[in-house]
């Protein structure tokens, strides 16, 4: 990525399964894992899934346009804005999709943090995912 070149499910297949490995041996641990990527696809939130058969995702939306705002605004960022466009074209919403929370990425951190937490109690807790 950080020479411009998109990834592509491939380069993402051993990604997936490594941090599989890593949320299993985290649970085993007694510890409870957040874990933080752009799980764009079904299917690679469904490997995820196979890992942990209950894991949890928070959903960050956000616009190309904001996306463009605030990778700029990030210089030396291993990601630059020019494959902004192929993240959103790769970008399966995981609107409907089980324990699953889709959030506003523009709120402030304060503001999404309370909503994750009165999302998770009633959920018995799941472990938990963000995604972008």
């Amino acid at each position: 990525m950080s020479a411009g070149i998109p990834l592509d499910d491939d380069d993402r297949a051993g990604w997936l399964i490594l941090l599989g490995e890593e949320l299993q041996r985290t649970l085993k641990s007694g510890a409870r894992p957040i874990l933080t990527c752009s799980a764009l696809k079904k299917r690679y939130r469904d490997a995820l899934r196979h890992a942990v058969p209950d894991l949890g995702f928070v959903f960050l939306e956000l616009s190309p346009e904001e996306a463009e705002r605030r990778v700029l605004a990030r210089p030396g960022h291993f990601m630059p804005a020019s494959l902004i466009e192929s993240q959103f074209a790769a970008l399966e919403p995981p609107h409907g999709e089980p324990l699953t929370l889709p959030l506003d990425a523009t709120l402030p951190v304060d503001k999404l943090a309370i909503e994750v937490d009165q999302w998770l109690k009633p959920c018995g807790e799941p472990l938990l995912a963000r995604t972008a």
